[in-house]
């Protein structure tokens, strides 16, 4: 399984799309309905309605990457937000492609502390 980069930010669109859809339709989509810059470094993905296939969009500074994800009996389990864009970590979304649910795994929360005793 390949991995992508830390720094790379990762953007979901919460609604299915139509998988007929090629790199153009994509790109327009980030540019109108996301209100995202394609040409950026990130990875946008996206889901048919049956959520048994991905797609990412991925731009490298020489062109499009396109890559599809078809499950054979399961379904990707797309976050619940409300928001039109979902951000995501990049292990965020290679868990979300692995088949874990990332609205249920929590964490600890982040504290800070002033002093250690």
């Amino acid at each position: 399984m390949f991995r992508f980069e830390t720094e790379l930010r990762v953007f979901l669109h919460r609604e299915p799309i139509d998988f007929r859809a090629g790199i153009n339709s994509l790109v327009t989509l980030v540019e109108q309905s996301m209100q995202l810059d394609p040409l950026a470094r990130a990875v946008y993905a996206f889901h048919n309605r049956r959520r048994n296939r991905v797609k990412l969009l991925l731009y490298d500074q020489s062109g499009f990457w396109l890559m599809l994800k078809r499950l054979e009996a399961d379904h990707f389990a797309w976050p619940r937000r409300q928001q039109t864009v979902i951000e995501l970590t990049t292990e965020q979304l290679h868990w979300l492609l692995e088949g874990i649910d990332i609205d249920a795994v929590r964490r600890h929360p982040k504290r800070e502390y002033a002093h250690v005793s």
